[in-house]
């Protein structure tokens, strides 16, 4: 398993199977369409290792099909407070409190997150909500959109037990300054997922939070970000033992720094312990309690809770 587990992080594993199986190349828009409504949970066998090597060459127009377990048993699944690394097809909805936010009031956020994939190599996800909080001149609650990011993401390598991605989110300033939003932004991000022994995975990633446009910058005070994530879980439990199938407990961390010049170059730090549970019928329950480590502190503690479909 640790020969596999390296030889994936490489992007060098499944080389050999190309020649075994391959996934019929249907077009990139048959590959979108295959992705979206076909039953890629049905046959396992479908699935195919990816290659960095291959990159530009392969899968493009190829219809996803869901990979299997890792060879220890770990599902490739998403995790509240840590990055994807992998690809899905689901949808989640999620309501997050944050106590004491900016030392004025709480602040509630209720998000909506569809992953598409489109092909074997792309997928879209989508990121939209509502957001209420007290205004920092302000004593009552104002409650608007969250600004929509649409994030394009790449499959760089994928062995069985190693998935590699890439991904760049595009944010849209449709929110209101008055709720921390009206950003417009990219987001460039690498991320990993791995299991390397038994129930163990092992993810995270890096990526650069970009806002550009005045308006970012003079109403929200929105700078330049290094966002690095790390986080690790086990899984204690097979995936029919509803409501506690594929149940995961993991801590994810968070470090935050800012790079610009527009004030100080700070760094903060969070930890988010949390769970997540198959309920039943690809139903699941996610949460996680995300809690600042270093000052000054945008809130004290932050729970979320999330329910997700797979489809």
């Amino acid at each position: 398993m640790r020969i596999a587990w390296i030889t994936g992080v490489l992007g060098l594993a499944g080389v050999a199977d190309a020649a075994t199986g391959e996934p019929e190349h249907v077009g990139f828009f048959g590959a979108a369409a295959d992705s979206l409504t076909g039953d890629v949970y049905a046959e396992p066998s479908r699935w195919r290792p990816l290659t960095l090597g291959t990159l530009f060459t392969e899968g493009w127009d190829q219809a996803w099909a869901s990979p299997p377990n890792g060879s220890g048993g770990a599902p490739r699944q998403g995790w509240i407070g840590a990055q994807d690394g992998v690809f899905y097809r689901l949808w989640i909805a999620t309501y997050a409190f944050a106590n004491d936010f900016n030392d004025h009031g709480n602040r509630h956020n209720g998000g909506f997150t569809l992953y598409a994939p489109l092909s074997r190599r792309l997928e879209l996800r989508y990121d939209f909500g509502i957001v209420s909080n007290k205004p920092l001149d302000s004593n009552d609650y104002h409650t608007a959109a969250d600004d929509l990011t649409l994030t394009p993401r790449v499959i760089l390598s994928e062995s069985e037990d190693v998935t590699q991605s890439f991904s760049v989110g595009f944010r849209a300033p449709i929110g209101d300054s008055e709720n921390g939003q009206g950003i417009a932004a990219i987001t460039p991000a690498y991320e990993i997922w791995a299991n390397p022994w038994r129930g163990l995975v092992l993810r995270g990633g890096v990526n650069m939070f970009v806002p550009y446009g005045n308006d970012s910058f003079d109403e929200s005070g929105a700078r330049n970000q290094f966002i690095g994530n790390a986080a690790a879980g086990y899984y204690f439990t097979p995936h029919d033992a509803t409501p506690f199938g594929d149940l995961v407990l993991y801590v994810g961390t968070t470090v935050d720094h800012l790079t610009d010049d527009r004030g100080p170059n700070t760094t903060s730090f969070a930890v988010t312990p949390g769970f997540r549970s198959h309920l039943g019928c690809n139903w699941y329950l996610l949460g996680g309690v995300g809690v600042p480590v270093t000052h000054p502190k945008g809130f004290d503690v932050e729970p979320t809770v999330g329910l997700m479909k797979v489809f």
